[in-house]
C-alpha cells in the first residue's frame, strides 16, 4: 500500500550576504601581491604600462633587476627586447607595442606571444613565451597580468 508524509516547515527566506573585504579591493591591488610572492615568472602592468608587481623569478629571467626597483617604472624602459632577424637588432616601438602584456591592455582580451629578450648586455637572447590577461575593475581595464616561460630549443 501506498504511504504518502507531509511535513510542515517555515519560508526558507535567504539572507542577505555580507560582502567580503575582497569585493572592496580592486582587482588590480588583489593580484599585485600574488605576483609578487609568485613562485612563477609573472608580473602586472597598470594602465599606464607602470610596473605594478613582478615576481622575482620574472624578474631574473627578463633582466629587469630587483623587483622593489622597478616597480612604478614603464616596462617598456626596463624590458630589453630584440627582433627575431639574426642581427638582433633593437625592437621598433611600433612592435614593441604588440607584446602581449601591452596587447591585453587595449585589446581588453586575452594575448599570447613570442618576446626575444637580453636580460643583461652581452648575454645569450632568450626567446619567451608570454601570455597576458586584462584586469579589470568593474567593467574597466586596470591593467594586464602576464605569464612568462623561456622557450627552449
Amino acid at each position: 500500500m501506498a504511504h504518502v508524509e507531509l511535513s510542515l516547515s517555515g519560508a526558507f527566506v535567504p539572507q542577505a550576504r555580507t560582502p567580503s573585504e575582497a569585493e572592496f579591493v580592486p582587482s588590480l591591488e588583489r593580484w599585485t601581491a600574488t605576483v609578487a610572492s609568485a613562485t612563477e615568472p609573472c608580473l602586472i602592468i597598470d594602465t599606464t604600462t607602470a610596473i605594478a608587481a613582478v615576481s622575482a623569478s620574472a624578474s631574473e629571467l627578463l633582466g629587469l633587476g630587483k623587483p622593489p626597483e622597478v616597480l612604478g617604472q614603464p616596462l617598456g624602459s626596463v624590458l630589453h627586447l630584440i627582433d627575431f632577424t639574426a642581427v638582433a637588432a633593437e625592437l621598433e616601438e611600433s612592435d614593441a607595442d604588440k607584446i602581449p602584456p601591452l596587447l591585453a591592455l587595449r585589446s581588453e582580451r586575452l594575448a599570447r606571444g613570442l618576446l626575444r629578450v637580453v636580460p643583461e648586455p652581452g648575454e645569450t637572447p632568450l626567446t619567451i613565451d608570454a601570455i597576458a590577461t586584462p584586469l579589470f575593475d568593474n567593467e574597466r581595464v586596470a591593467g594586464s597580468m602576464t605569464f612568462f616561460s623561456a622557450v627552449r630549443y
